[in-house]
């Protein structure tokens, strides 16, 4: 990809005769590592201190926050299963009940006969 837009660009430069490549990397080459570092901030490579200090502020409070609801939910987690303890004893003293209803009701069905 670089290769052709550098022969794109240099052929763009001069119309007539062929492409100078060497004067197309001469004038890339001479801002040297300025050139480079600036490119290099571009695409993302090389960041600011500024920007890298924020990001990692920005990170820690996501994963504090995520840390203290994923400790709160753990919390409704518990409550919720303490609350669920006396309705499963009374839907089991409420199966016992039926049984010893139905029971009864067929002792007295069958007595009475």
């Amino acid at each position: 990809m670089i290769p052709e837009l550098i022969w794109v660009m240099a052929a763009a430069e001069e119309a007539s005769g062929g492409p100078d490549v060497g004067k197309l990397l001469g004038s890339f080459v001479q801002y040297g590592m300025v050139g480079v570092f600036a490119l290099l901030m571009v695409l993302g490579i090389v960041v600011p201190k500024w920007a890298m200090t924020a990001l990692t502020a920005e990170k820690d409070n996501w994963r504090t926050a995520f840390e203290q609801e994923r400790a709160a939910h753990q919390v409704t987690r518990e409550q919720l299963a303490k609350a669920e303890e006396p309705g499963d004893v009374a839907t089991e003293q409420g199966k016992a009940m039926t049984r010893l209803l139905q029971e009864l009701r067929q002792s007295h069905v069958s007595g009475s006969l």
